[in-house]
């Protein structure tokens, strides 16, 4: 296509790099039939007493030089139409100017006058714009042209046979310019054509990256020192705005959050890394990684900027991912779930034995505590290789988190008192494309997180549920919110990588587990901080546009 699409700019620019040039110098040519008969009208209204012109016949001057005026206004017409053609046209007004600078000569006492000097750049210009037979041919009327009126105001006794001579090397040198002009002629065509060859390449070259850059893959856009959008493709106006952005467009405006990043990353002054942070995309459920690359040698000039879609890159290792699970998990329930099970059995056996003491007993204790604490862990890794047996369906996630609450309460036997479990029932029916038992799993887990790490000191427990739309995308979502401490922003983009805990007891694969399944079903959880204190855990489903039925 990008192939196609040069070959018709070549073409369409070849076609025109010979036509352009004639035009224009008719058109500059026709300028000075226009400014020169109203510069010999105001020379013969102002005659000096040593000078001629027009002076031998008045009215045939003057009746002549507004006849060349009239004749300068029609070429206007016919040089914009361009009919008839450029070749036809230099003929004619070749002539009209032979003739009618002969005939002002004639007015003005002869070629005494000087006025035949005048038919050289007619003469030399329309040299440019015909083949050389016809130029010379040209020369030659005009040259015969000129003839005829010495040899008539010879007759007519108003010049000498010196005049002849005059005639004759204004003749000669009529011939000499034409012969110079036709290859100079030449060469400035083979000019012209090599400069309008290169243009058509810069713009061929132009089309062809806006072409590339418009049906990448990645993601890109360059902004100017001051943060003004110059160039962007469609994939990154559609991960950025959702739609097309325009060029000159201010980055704040688009995404404010990449304007911040960037102006981070400007601010290093040395061992500056490409990039300093994640965004969310305009769709509020895509991760971005912004890369950065200077066009500069300074950090205030123009950046390039690479948008990753972290989903793409996590959807690529997904299948890998899977199969080193499965033998991972083989490997585990295989050799390590029997030996942890035979130390178990083993130590609530020696634990029965009544010749036991207290310190005894309390390391039945941590054997037995750590003995459950391994066997978790392999049952959640059986977890992570089982889940692609995804089976999905279409919930009311409204009316599901009401049955889910009422079951999470009861089964804990919270003390809704002290803690309990806040949830806007009067939102309207919300469907979500997602596996039952997963989304329980994932809810559940960041509950107990919630009960867990996030009450404060001294106060009761209490998770805030809310389920929603997001306004920009229509993709439907779910919060789980807490008033705790919150996460140490130092440990935020951990707390999602497996085996990562910050507390005792843990086995720290619940929020990595919780992720994988999301991802599993086409969402995905993100953490932020909770205004006033506190977290926020939100699952952002699947666009509907998108479901599978």
């Amino acid at each position: 296509m990008a192939r196609a699409l040069k070959t018709e700019l070549t073409e369409s620019g070849r076609g025109t790099t010979g036509i352009e040039l004639p035009w224009r110098v008719l058109s500059l040519l026709n300028v000075f039939r226009l400014l020169l008969p109203m510069l010999l009208l105001l020379v013969f209204f102002f005659n000096a007493p040593s000078n001629d012109i027009g002076s031998h016949q008045p009215g045939l001057f003057i009746s002549v030089a507004v006849g060349y005026f009239a004749f300068g206004l029609v070429c206007i017409q016919t040089i914009q139409s361009r009919m008839p053609s450029a070749e036809w046209q230099a003929i004619i007004m070749l002539l009209v100017d032979a003739i009618a600078m002969s005939v002002l000569m004639h007015a003005s006492g002869g070629v005494s006058s000087g006025l035949a000097t005048l038919l050289v750049l007619p003469t030399g210009a329309t040299a440019t714009i015909l083949h050389r037979r016809y130029a010379l041919l040209g020369t030659s009327f005009v040259a015969l042209s000129l003839l005829t009126e010495t040899t008539i105001s010879f007759l007519q006794g108003e010049s000498f046979r010196s005049d002849f001579l005059i005639t004759g090397l204004t003749g000669a040198s009529l011939f000499a310019i034409t012969l110079l002009a036709v290859p100079f002629a030449a060469r400035l065509r083979e000019s012209e054509a090599l400069a309008k060859q290169r243009e058509i390449d810069l713009a061929n070259l132009n089309e062809l990256n806006e072409f590339i850059v418009q049906h990448l893959r990645e993601s890109i856009l360059v902004v100017d020192e001051s943060d003004h959008v110059r160039l962007i493709n469609e994939t990154a106006a559609q991960l950025l705005q959702g739609g097309a952005v325009p060029s000159g467009t201010s980055l704040a405006a688009v995404s404010p959050r990449l304007s911040y990043v960037l102006e981070a990353w400007r601010r290093q002054a040395s061992d500056r890394r490409d990039n300093v942070g994640e965004i969310v995309g305009a769709d509020g459920g895509t991760v971005i990684r912004p890369h950065f690359v200077a066009l500069a040698e300074s950090g205030s000039g123009p950046v390039l900027i690479f948008l990753e879609d972290t989903s793409v890159i996590a959807d690529r290792a997904q299948q890998s991912k899977l199969a080193a699970l499965g033998r991972l998990s083989a490997s585990i329930a295989h050799e390590i779930r029997n030996p942890v099970g035979a130390m178990s059995h083993a130590g609530q056996l020696l634990r029965e034995s009544p010749g036991l003491t207290d310190d005894d007993r309390h390391l039945t204790d941590i054997i037995d505590k750590n003995g459950v604490r391994v066997s978790h862990i392999i049952e959640n890794v059986l977890q992570l290789s089982r889940r692609d047996t995804t089976k999905q369906e279409r919930l009311d996630v409204t009316e599901w988190l009401s049955g889910f609450i009422a079951e999470y309460e009861q089964t804990l036997q919270l003390d809704l008192t002290s803690s309990r479990i806040d949830m806007d029932r009067n939102v309207g029916r919300i469907d979500v494309q997602f596996d039952p038992s997963h989304l329980r799993q994932v809810l559940w887990n960041l509950c107990d997180n919630a009960f867990r790490h996030g009450a404060s000191a001294g106060a009761s427990g209490r998770v805030d549920i809310r389920t929603g739309r997001i306004a920009a995308t229509g993709r439907p979502f779910v919060e789980v919110a807490d008033r705790g401490h919150g996460v140490d922003p130092s440990q935020a983009e951990r707390i999602f990588e497996p085996f990562f805990t910050t507390g005792s007891g843990g086995t720290g694969l619940g929020l990595f587990i919780s992720r994988e399944l999301c991802q599993t079903n086409g969402a995905l959880l993100l953490y932020e901080p909770r205004a006033g204190g506190g977290s926020i855990f939100r699952i952002i489903f699947a666009d509907p546009s998108r479901w599978k039925d």
